[in-house]
């Protein structure tokens, strides 16, 4: 009965003195929408040198100039530069690297389905690459 006494005590013991369990860390999502959102913005202001800050440290390197920067995206992602309307669908970790799916209809009424490669920098969240997804084909 003393065992038992005992080991009742050490439970109890052992669950009081436990570390409280880790907090549920905060989802990416709405910074990493913001970050999108914001380069959207400065694209259609025409804001170049801002859209430029929402990239990553590897995108400015290759690209040097925001005005460089600027260019590829007019004339390899119009849509990025005058989007019509953007929707945020689902952020996916693929193989350690997190992806922002984004629906964006162009000033024809096109729709385009990108994803945004997002990385957390110490200036916080930041876009890595753009893929242009291939247009789901009409079936007969």
């Amino acid at each position: 009965m003393h065992r038992f006494v005992l080991s009742l005590v050490l439970i109890f013991l052992a669950a009081v003195s436990a570390p409280p369990p880790a907090p549920a860390q905060e989802t990416p999502v709405p910074a990493i929408q913001a970050t999108i959102q914001n380069q959207f913005n400065a694209f259609l202001q025409d804001d170049v040198a801002t859209a430029f800050t929402f990239a990553s440290p590897t995108i400015k390197s290759m690209f040097g100039t925001p005005e460089n920067f600027g260019q590829m995206v007019q004339q390899g992602y119009p849509m990025v530069w005058r989007p019509a309307d953007v929707k945020y669908l689902e952020l996916r970790n693929v193989a350690g690297n997190l992806w922002q799916r984004v629906m964006v209809t162009d000033q024809a009424g096109r729709v385009h389905m990108l994803d945004y490669q997002m990385i957390e920098t110490p200036d916080g969240w930041q876009i890595n690459g753009v893929q242009l997804l291939p247009s789901a084909g009409v079936g007969a």
